[in-house]
């Protein structure tokens, strides 16, 4: 069930990328879609607020790693340390 694509240096388009991103989280999300029934879910997770506590909390961490994350690459593309494709 898993796929790929073969980048080929030389051939492969920076300009394609967002379209691949795009295919890639669209099927992340159909997968994630069916990934059980809402009326057998709501009643796994109960009434309280702890499920939504922790996505958010979950959510907050990956948002901060994430900003952390892209300022080390930033500063290494900065500094030469990493290849980077012209714009």
């Amino acid at each position: 069930m898993k796929g790929g694509v073969k980048l080929e240096p030389g051939k492969f388009r920076v300009s394609a990328l967002p379209d691949y991103c795009s295919l890639c989280g669209w099927a992340l999300a159909l997968a994630h879609a069916k990934s059980g029934d809402a009326t057998m879910l709501a009643g796994y997770v109960g009434k309280n607020d702890a499920l939504d506590d922790a996505l958010v909390k979950s959510a907050r961490a990956y948002a901060e790693q994430t900003i952390q994350d892209h300022e080390k690459l930033a500063a290494a593309a900065k500094q030469g340390r990493i290849p980077v494709a012209p714009d």
